[in-house]
């Protein structure tokens, strides 16, 4: 190796280092604001199409920008905060309801269970044996369950003003790209298309459309069901529904689901000898319940053509690896990764390559 090649490696690797530890330091300055700023991102892209309506009505960005402010203080902040507040509120009450439970003594099984076709002579062997157990057999068996929610309660109270912060600056960085989402997209689709040609731009537009349909598919749909569930839970007289509608809010952005609140209350009604309201709280149950079976996919297929079990699998693998963030991270990366493996695999056949993903055309830019 000559010395004019010793030099330009050695300029070469120096510049790659200097590069290196200046965005290593940038990324070091903003990381406090990173989480605020991935949720003001998502919340943007989500509601782009909305801000254009409004943009339409009102005649000016800024006023249109007003406006979204608003709603989303409206329609996801405040019920937000308040989901998390009833439920840290509430924790003396969720502790003692959980002590009362372990000192609780089953009664023997009423007789119409017996009645049910198929599945009575089941349930009444397993409630007699439930009723054969001591009460201190069953307290020993919840204390380390209620131990750790009560810690997780304690935590979540500890941090709600930080929470409260958190949606603050979240609320600002989403104004300010309000302002300026032209420009801020314009240029991720330039370095996109800069690091990896055609194919990096319609990644990074697909990873907006992934993000857009995630946040109405699984919002939107929690949102509905919180609300459907709420309305069912206060017809029927069950009691703390302000809470419970919080715990099924919050169960279903976790995609948990809303049975784990919907499917006591129905066993409390029965209990209590309310037949009648019971049937109809099942009925209702199973239609809020089944809301995940069509309206999720509706909302999300309409933004995204991509495999329905790509999207689940990247917001369950996300909010697994990456907490609430990761339920549109991870439907993100697994659409992004989708993306250009099928490019690369399709490559070779310019006539199939044309009807996949990676090579579609690019949506406008909404």
């Amino acid at each position: 190796m000559n010395n004019s090649s010793q030099r330009d490696l050695v300029r070469s690797t120096l510049a790659i280092a200097l590069i290196g530890a200046l965005l290593a330091a940038c990324f070091w300055i903003v990381r406090p604001f990173l989480p605020a700023l991935i949720w003001a991102s998502m919340i943007v892209i989500a509601t782009w199409p909305l801000l254009h309506i409004v943009q339409n009505k009102v005649g000016g960005r800024r006023p249109a920008t007003i406006v979204m402010m608003v709603l989303l203080i409206l329609v996801f902040v405040i019920p937000f905060t308040l989901a998390v507040g009833t439920i840290v509120e509430n924790a003396p009450q969720i502790t003692n309801l959980g002590k009362q439970l372990t000192s609780f003594k089953i009664p023997a099984p009423p007789a119409w269970i017996e009645q049910i076709p198929l599945v009575g002579d089941s349930a009444v062997g397993l409630w007699q044996k439930a009723a054969a157990t001591e009460a201190e057999e069953f307290a020993m068996r919840l204390s380390p369950y209620l131990r750790n929610m009560a810690g997780w309660l304690v935590d979540q109270a500890g941090s709600f003003g930080l929470m409260l912060v958190h949606f603050i600056l979240t609320l600002v960085l989403t104004a300010l790209l309000y302002m300026n989402g032209e420009d801020t997209a314009g240029m991720v689709r330039r370095l996109a298309h800069r690091i990896a040609d055609e194919r990096g731009e319609n990644a990074a537009v697909l990873a907006a459309m992934s993000i857009r349909a995630v946040a109405q598919g699984v919002v939107i749909t929690a949102l509905a069901q919180s609300i459907l569930a709420g309305i069912g839970l206060a017809a029927v007289g069950i009691p703390y529904v302000t809470l419970l509608t919080a715990l099924i809010f919050m169960l279903t952005i976790a995609q948990i689901g809303a049975g784990p609140v919907l499917i006591p209350a129905i066993i409390w009604l029965f209990w209590k000898g309310s037949i009648g309201w019971g049937i109809a709280m099942l009925i209702w149950s199973i239609i809020v319940m089944g809301m995940d079976g069509f309206l999720r996919p509706i909302l999300i297929r309409r933004n995204a053509n991509l495999p329905l079990l790509l999207i689940f699998a990247g917001v369950i693998g996300g909010l697994i690896a990456f907490g609430v963030i990761g339920l549109f991270i991870g439907p993100v990366l697994l659409a992004v990764c989708y993306t250009l493996i099928t490019a690369w695999v399709e490559e070779g056949h310019p006539g199939e390559g044309s009807k996949s993903i990676g090579t579609s055309p690019r949506p406008t830019e909404d």
